[in-house]
């Protein structure tokens, strides 16, 4: 079995979408300078795409805000069309909290369904290209 490495470089392509995605549906509480964007290969995962956070405990030791990192996987993410990648980003910027303390927010809670809100929050968004 060979074994492949594990390579991250930076989405500068993820990030400027993410940047129209928070202008055209106006996510007041995300600071876009504090997310960054990177490209996985060789992951094993099956996902397309995964939030990481900074937390708490993180930003207190080392004396920083909050942040949040979006990862695309390579193998997946870039087979996708433009409308599916952004459907995905949505999906992923959801997981921030309203007070972008470096937490994330589960896919279900009570009162939301993150796949159902994702899908309503792209149609918003290609309704207002």
């Amino acid at each position: 079995m060979q074994n492949s490495k594990l390579e991250w470089e930076e989405a500068k392509d993820v990030k400027k979408d993410i940047q129209k995605i928070l202008k055209v549906l106006r996510f007041p509480h995300i600071k876009s300078s504090r997310v960054f964007c990177f490209r996985t290969r060789g992951s094993k995962s099956r996902s397309y795409a995964r939030i990481w956070a900074m937390p708490k405990i993180f930003q207190r030791a080392l004396s920083i805000e909050s942040a949040y990192v979006i990862e695309v996987l390579s193998k997946h993410y870039d087979k996708l069309d433009e409308d599916n990648r952004k459907k995905i980003l949505i999906h992923e910027l959801l997981h921030i909290p309203k007070n972008f303390s470096g937490a994330l927010l589960p896919h279900r809670s009570r009162s939301r369904h993150l796949g159902s809100l994702a899908s309503k929050l792209f149609k918003e968004y290609k309704n207002s290209l």
